[in-house]
């Protein structure tokens, strides 16, 4: 008797199989994305990727947790392809969002935010998310995330803001031309992914002014456009979910201090709480 929980995104889904209250499996799989991929394609990959790792197991219950599930047709096609994959399994599919709340507030009441690639925040009542900001996606909002922050130092090696220093480690480290990075970001696609592939420089030069003011500025973006909005951030603890927040947590620390927010949890990605908040 185990349970199969699973964390996914558009490029790489993890997934762990739960035995006795213990992970006793993780495989990783492509993304499963319910935009760029059907049914029968979910079917195709999991029974190729993801059915031979974890055969001897006995899967009795499935929690799906992935991009573009808060829509509820991709639900249900998710659902019916595990279902066919793992026919004795009972399956549920529910949203990231959902699954950060699980991660780090478990059953308590809090503020539960995603900083990766994108940004997303909710309120989560102890059982539900019942208060979400709204997504605007990375063109018209993603503040704090790594979309935001990579489109920003783009901004500044293209309109040579960045001082001699950083634009030599730039051109030093990426070899993009301006025709290249317009051709990425307009053309191929993506270019969210593209954006945020730069958030690994600010990564690797923080301590320069100009890096810790991108870093300050978008983190901070996010605290004022969506947890400012919430009346409960400042009842509950704020807890993040996701790459950026867990490599910037510094900053986060430091912008929940100035907010006056109780810091929660940090986590870089939410299988470790989601394990203990299904297998308990």
């Amino acid at each position: 008797m185990a349970i199969l929980i699973a964390d996914s995104g558009a490029t790489k889904c993890e997934w762990t199989v739960v035995e006795r209250e213990k992970s006793r499996k993780t495989v990783f799989t492509g993304g499963i994305s319910p935009y760029f991929l059907n049914g029968a394609q979910i079917i195709e990959l999991t029974t190729r990727d993801l059915l031979p790792e974890i055969r001897k197991y006995a899967i009795t219950d499935i929690y799906y947790y992935g991009t573009g599930c808060k829509n509820a047709d991709n639900r249900k096609m998710i659902a019916k392809a595990l279902s066919v994959v793992f026919p004795g399994a009972k399956v549920t599919v529910d949203t990231d969002l959902l699954a950060a709340a699980r991660s780090v507030c478990g059953q308590d009441k809090g503020i539960a935010c995603i900083l990766g690639t994108g940004c997303n925040s909710a309120y989560y009542n102890g059982s539900k998310v019942v208060k979400n900001s709204p997504g605007l996606g990375y063109v018209l909002g993603d503040e704090g995330s790594g979309a935001y922050l990579g489109k920003k130092v783009l901004q500044y090696y293209l309109y040579n803001t960045f001082d001699e220093e950083l634009r030599y480690r730039f051109e030093e480290k990426f070899h993009l031309s301006e025709t290249d990075i317009l051709d990425r970001v307009y053309k191929q696609p993506m270019p969210n992914r593209f954006l945020a592939s730069f958030t690994m420089f600010l990564a690797e030069n923080r301590g320069h002014f100009m890096v810790e003011n991108i870093v300050e500025d978008g983190l901070n973006d996010f605290f004022f456009y969506h947890l400012n909005k919430y009346n409960e951030s400042w009842k509950y603890p704020v807890h993040f979910v996701g790459s950026v927040a867990f490599g910037f947590r510094d900053v986060i620390a430091e912008l929940c201090r100035s907010y006056e927010f109780e810091l929660g949890k940090i986590v870089q990605n939410p299988m470790g709480g989601l394990i203990t908040y299904h297998a308990h």
